[in-house]
C-alpha cells in the first residue's frame, strides 16, 4: 500500500512538472505507428492534436510528457524515448534506464504500418502466416507462452463446439507443427476429424498420437475399433 501511494505521489509530481511541448507534424509522422512490444503484441503510439498516446494491451495511455522526446507512464513506471537506429535507420521506443540515461536501447522496433502479429493472422484464418510468425517466435524461445500448446488447443475446441470443423482442423493442425512431439496435439486433431466424418484422417492421427504415448488409450481404443470394422 505504501508502495503504491509512493508511486502515486512521485507521478503527480512529474505531471505537475511535466513541459508543455509542441510536436512538429515531422516528429508526429515519424514516431506513430505501430511498435513491436512483445513477440506477438503490438504497441500503437497515436496523437490527437499535440497530445500523444501509447495503445496496448486493449488501453489508451497519455503518457507524461517530460520533454520533447521523453515520456514516462506511470502505470508502468518507466521513461521511455524515440531513437532512430543509427545503421537501419529505423525508429525504436526506447526504455530509458533508470542507471544511466544517456544510455540508448533499441528496445521495441517500429514496424510497417500492414504489419499483424501471429495471433492476427490467426484470428483471420490466415494459418500459413500464422504459423510462420508462430515458428520464429518457437526459433527465439521455444518456452515462450506465446506457442504455448493448451491454448491452441482451446481454440480449436472452441470451433469443434461451433461445428466449424475445418477452422478446428486447421488450428490442431497448426498446433502439430508447433508440437510435433506432443500426443495431445494428435489426439485433439483426430478427434476434429473423427467429428467432421473423417475417420481415415482421425485413424492416421489417433496412430500418431499412440506412437508419441503408448499410454494414450483412447488413441489405443480407437485404432482397434477401426481396424476391426475394417477386417469385417
Amino acid at each position: 500500500m505504501k508502495s503504491k501511494l509512493l508511486l502515486l505521489v512521485f507521478a503527480l509530481f512529474i505531471l505537475g512538472c511535466s513541459n508543455s511541448v509542441e510536436f512538429t507534424e515531422e516528429y508526429k509522422n515519424e514516431t506513430s505507428g505501430k511498435y513491436l512490444y512483445h513477440p506477438d503484441e503490438i504497441m500503437t503510439v497515436s496523437y490527437d492534436g499535440n497530445k500523444i498516446f501509447f495503445n496496448f494491451k486493449g488501453g489508451k495511455i497519455e503518457p507524461v510528457v517530460l520533454n520533447y522526446n521523453e515520456f514516462f507512464i506511470p502505470d508502468m513506471y518507466k521513461k521511455f524515448r524515440f531513437v532512430e537506429h543509427p545503421k537501419t535507420k529505423v525508429m525504436y521506443l526506447s526504455v530509458i534506464s533508470k542507471d544511466d540515461e544517456t544510455k540508448i536501447s533499441y528496445d521495441y522496433k517500429k514496424l510497417s504500418d500492414d504489419y499483424k502479429t501471429p495471433s492476427q493472422y490467426l484470428k483471420e484464418g490466415n494459418y500459413e502466416k500464422a504459423l510462420a510468425g508462430y515458428l520464429e517466435i518457437k526459433a527465439q524461445d521455444s518456452t515462450s507462452s506465446y506457442i504455448e500448446e493448451w491454448e491452441f488447443n482451446r481454440i480449436g475446441y472452441r470451433h469443434l463446439r461451433d461445428k466449424d470443423y475445418q477452422k478446428a482442423i486447421d488450428v490442431f493442425t497448426l498446433n502439430t507443427k508447433l508440437h510435433p512431439n506432443s500426443d495431445n496435439v494428435y489426439d485433439s486433431l483426430a478427434d476434429a476429424y473423427l467429428q467432421s466424418g473423417d475417420s481415415l484422417q482421425a485413424y492416421n492421427n489417433y496412430r500418431k498420437a499412440l506412437e508419441r504415448n503408448p499410454n494414450n488409450f483412447r488413441a489405443e481404443k480407437y485404432l482397434k475399433t477401426y481396424l476391426s470394422e475394417e477386417n469385417k
